[in-house]
């Protein structure tokens, strides 16, 4: 089979862009012809189609995006289309950034009402919501990451429910696992961590992963021998300042990108992500693969698979900084214990399974 594979955008880090490649590494080893329709550089391994995509604004980079991938996927035809991304033309859509009109609204919680209106307003909102139902109507298939997801987009656009098949995200499980005693003590000494317990935070948008209300939670606990790292970009100074007012900037370290982020786990004791909206958080699952007990909200798909005061906890309100903090105080006491339920937890989830399933669904497909 000729099977073209969509994303506009390519990071190495990147967690739609790594998946996406071990599908086509999957698709190529079972003898398709692979081809990836993108405006980013991938490896050389990869055969691309480059597409246009202007950067100015978002708006333009998306719609040029959009048009230009259909015109070069009518040239260029496959006997089997999956996007991973929001466009005009596909046969199979994984819905790996969840639902935008949903995210819209769970984003109002953050905003006030003048921001929201100017959501509704914004030529690069108003543009993806309308790419988005074009997207769900014209999809033969769609994949949801969660149940979350899938009820999120019936709800908003008139798609049956079997035409959307649930996926969980899967993990790396040698790469994110369990270390031992020695092991734990020599990656802290190498990254001079003095701490005895470490909590972790880990995403690139600070405000949507819900740091601010982490910050305000970890103020409020018992903070002897404990530090909160906060990884994944470089904090903005509103971050610096919010720690400063709420009296944690000793106790808190933001660290930055981190390539090698499976050591930050390896130290970690529990893993904190108060999101508002997110599809499946990978980093969640990546934690639990790690042995670590997790904290997450409702609001993450991931959520799904975590049991609560088994694995860690789930909060049903992502602004409730006190519940959080008995949250955090409670797992910190039982962190072994419900680090070894969420490892075993983790293990239903491969990554293997996870692109078996996408794979099976391309075959089906183009063998229909």
């Amino acid at each position: 089979m000729k099977i073209a594979l969509v994303r506009k955008n390519y990071t190495h880090y990147g967690g739609a862009e790594n998946y996406l490649k071990l599908v086509a590494d999957g698709l190529a080893s079972r003898g398709h012809e692979v081809r990836i329709f993108s405006s980013g550089d991938w490896p050389e391994k990869y055969s691309v189609t480059k597409i246009r995509s202007l950067r100015k604004t978002s708006f333009l980079s998306n719609l040029f995006f959009a048009s230009d991938s259909m015109r070069e996927l009518q040239k260029d035809p496959a006997d089997c289309i999956l996007s991973f991304e929001r466009t005009y033309f596909q046969d199979i859509y994984r819905a790996g950034d969840g639902c935008h009109r949903e995210w819209l609204n769970k984003r109002g919680i953050l905003e006030s009402g003048l921001k929201r209106i100017s959501f509704r307003l914004n030529p690069h909102h108003r543009f993806l919501l309308f790419l988005e139902n074009k997207c769900f109507m014209n999809s033969g298939k769609i994949i949801a990451n969660s149940m979350m997801v899938k009820k999120d987009i019936m709800k908003h656009y008139r798609v049956d429910d079997g035409k959307i098949e649930i996926v969980y995200n899967g993990t790396d499980l040698e790469r994110f696992r369990p270390v031992g005693t020695e092991e734990k003590a020599a990656i802290k000494e190498r990254l001079n961590i003095k701490e005895e317990k470490v909590v972790l935070f880990a995403g690139a948008d600070f405000k949507r992963k819900g740091l601010p209300v982490l910050l305000r939670a970890f103020s409020l606990i018992k903070r002897d021998g404990v530090r909160l790292i906060a990884a994944g970009k470089r904090p903005k100074a509103e971050f610096i300042s919010m720690a400063k007012k709420f009296g944690i900037e000793k106790e808190v370290t933001f660290w930055g990108p981190e390539k090698k982020i499976e050591q930050l786990y390896a130290v970690s004791d529990l893993f904190v992500l108060p999101t508002i909206y997110d599809p499946f958080s990978n980093a969640t699952l990546e934690a639990m693969a790690s042995g670590i007990a997790v904290i997450t909200t409702a609001f993450n798909g991931a959520s799904e698979i975590i049991e609560d005061n088994v694995h860690g906890h789930v909060l049903k309100d992502p602004m409730d900084h006190e519940t959080l903090a008995r949250n955090i105080s409670n797992a910190l006491e039982r962190s072994e214990m419900m680090g070894k339920e969420a490892r075993i937890k983790a293990e239903e989830y491969p990554i293997g399974n996870s692109i078996e399933k996408i794979m099976n669904m391309i075959s089906e497909y183009g063998a229909g």
